[in-house]
């Protein structure tokens, strides 16, 4: 057994560890709102984020490599979540900050979406 062929054993089995803990994520925090019996934005969107996580690790087992675009959405919803969370009492650049992040991101995200249209159609 080669070096490369350890390599990509150990890749394996770390994404198969990072399914098992996000389902895991997933599990506890469906229990979590269950128990509060009151479902908000917040838990919605950080299950939109395990859902994500997901995703991304079912595109890399069915092409061997991940879209940009998909880490990239997390990061939005997770931008999305952290302005959530600060609630009105949060310091308004920091709104500013993290809601220009979101903008570039997306903007990201459009740039490759066009660019990758322009290079499948060449």
């Amino acid at each position: 057994m080669n070096i490369k062929n350890i390599i990509g054993l150990i890749e394996k089995l770390f994404l198969i560890i990072i399914a098992i803990f996000t389902i895991t994520a997933m599990a506890q925090e469906i229990l979590s709102t269950i128990a509060n019996h009151h479902v908000e934005l917040k838990d919605l969107l950080l299950m939109f984020i395990y859902a994500e996580v997901l995703g991304m690790l079912g595109a890399f087992y069915a092409s061997h490599r991940i879209p940009i675009t998909i880490p990239l959405f997390i990061a939005m919803t997770a931008l999305s979540r952290l302005i959530i969370l600060q609630g009105k009492d949060g310091d308004p650049s920091i709104l500013v900050y993290e809601s220009t992040a979101i903008i570039l991101i997306a903007a990201a995200c459009w740039i490759i979406s066009r660019v990758g249209l322009v290079s499948e159609n060449e």
